[in-house]
């Protein structure tokens, strides 16, 4: 080939940019092409004569000779993947093709950056694991554990706290985790998210970060489109020069969305609340209920014992309601769950079934004489006058009951039995227990 057409094509191949390299049998850089530099950040001559595994990322090395080692025995690879360290410590992920040429004892390969590609699919994998996280939690804590893991595998983080405001605007920390415990790291990052707190805005988040000879320390605003939930704190190690400006733009990125994430979760937590619970009361609903009473009649067929589902109905609640307005008939509703709920143990349950009905299951009883000691201790609980808006107002149940086995052996038999036995306690005058009879 004429020398002016090498030269010339030797020009050309600086101008790609991609990187040109060749290296020896040891695997020491011979050539580099001119887009060596810009995807290295190092001067053509600072690499020449030195080992390219010098400039790999220490995870990625032992793959690396692997695929060295195959392609000097004669293969060809088109779709090798590595990481190399940047003069600037930052990490460049590579695409490399690469052949052995035998007349020149070279391996001679063609480095393509795909970093930009490597992150837009981290981030992608991370939205849908953020989104993912937000349906599969079990609750809060475990939500703020899986969005840990999620922010880990995007950053090399050794700290990660959730900050959350309170209705008052004040900042607690219902998640922490510190990979070293460290009490300083604790106090810099509760006092991080403080800063944050107060430099928060209505407009953009805020990002704030502090640096020291060990780590930095990035911040961010959790901020949904509806509200400020609170504050996002990592920890980075700083072994190397890392670039906290693009590890800051990415975690603002990230934290978008696990606001997005923690408002979702937290909306399906109260709606399941609202189809479990009763708004006046916090009481099971019914659906709760059964399925709590299912539960305990299982149990108590495996272990051959006893339970009893109690019918309670307040005698004389709508003048109540008619007298002094429903404001206080609700008011007297939250009273009398409060009372019945101080009755039971903690293996029981009380439910609102609607009106003024409730109905408790007891569960692992020892006699029948001790499912009527408690009906008439709640009796006689009930029966206390209560005072609401300095009116002083007495009020009655009537409790039917029925039990397991003797009545039946379904929730519903036991239910309309105990519903039967506390309508013949109304005809009685109130006031009163009824037990169902075989």
């Amino acid at each position: 080939m004429p020398a002016s057409l090498y030269n010339s094509l030797g020009e050309y191949v600086d101008l790609l940019l991609d990187a040109v390299c060749a290296v020896d049998s040891e695997g020491r850089f011979e050539f580099l092409s001119g887009g060596a530099e810009r995807i290295f950040g190092y001067p053509t001559a600072e690499m020449l004569g030195k080992s390219m595994l010098s400039f790999v990322h220490p995870a990625d090395r032992a793959k690396t000779l692997e695929a060295a080692s195959a392609i000097n025995s004669g293969q060809i690879r088109l779709d090798f993947e590595n990481r190399y360290i940047r003069k600037d410590g930052q990490i460049v992920h590579l695409l490399w093709s690469a052949r052995w040429s035998a007349d020149k004892q070279q391996r001679v390969a063609v480095a393509r950056d795909i970093s930009k590609l490597k992150q837009t699919e981290a981030r992608q994998r991370a939205l849908y694991a953020i989104s993912e996280a937000a349906f599969a939690a079990e609750d809060l804590q475990a939500l703020y554990r899986h969005l840990q893991e999620i922010v880990q595998q995007l950053l090399p983080i050794s700290g990660f706290v959730i900050a959350r405001l309170t209705a008052v605007g004040t900042v607690f920390l219902p998640y922490q985790f510190f990979s070293a415990s460290s009490e300083q790291s604790k106090l810099v990052a509760e006092a991080l998210c403080r800063r944050l707190r107060v430099a928060n805005s209505d407009s953009l988040p805020v990002v704030v970060e502090e640096l020291n000879q060990q780590s930095a320390w990035l911040g961010v605003i959790l901020k949904s489109p509806e509200m400020s939930l609170g504050a996002l704190v990592v920890q980075i190690a700083q072994s190397s020069n890392a670039n906290n400006a693009a590890d800051a733009e990415l975690l603002e990125f990230v934290a978008q969305h696990i606001a997005t994430a923690i408002e979702r979760k937290e909306l399906l937590a109260r709606l399941h609340h609202y189809a479990l619970y009763d708004d006046l009361t916090q009481l099971p609903k019914r659906e709760l209920f059964y399925d709590r009473c299912r539960q305990a009649l299982a149990n108590a067929q495996r272990n051959s014992s006893s339970l009893a589902i109690c019918y309670l109905d307040l005698d004389g609640f709508k003048p109540v309601n008619d007298e002094f307005g429903h404001a206080i008939g609700d008011a007297l509703l939250q009273q009398v769950a409060l009372r019945l709920q101080q009755c039971l143990r903690k293996n029981d349950t009380v439910s609102r079934f609607g009106g003024d009905e409730f109905v408790i299951l007891f569960s692992q009883l020892t006699s029948v004489a001790a499912v009527q000691a408690k009906a008439n201790a709640i009796r006689l609980a009930l029966s206390k006058p209560f005072l609401l808006n300095s009116h002083a107002i007495s009020i009655t149940p009537s409790i039917g009951i029925a039990l397991y086995p003797d009545n039946g052996d379904t929730a519903e038999q036991l239910l309309a039995l105990a519903d039967q036995a506390m309508y013949q306690a109304k005809q009685q005058g109130g006031n009163c227990c009824v037990l169902c009879h075989p």
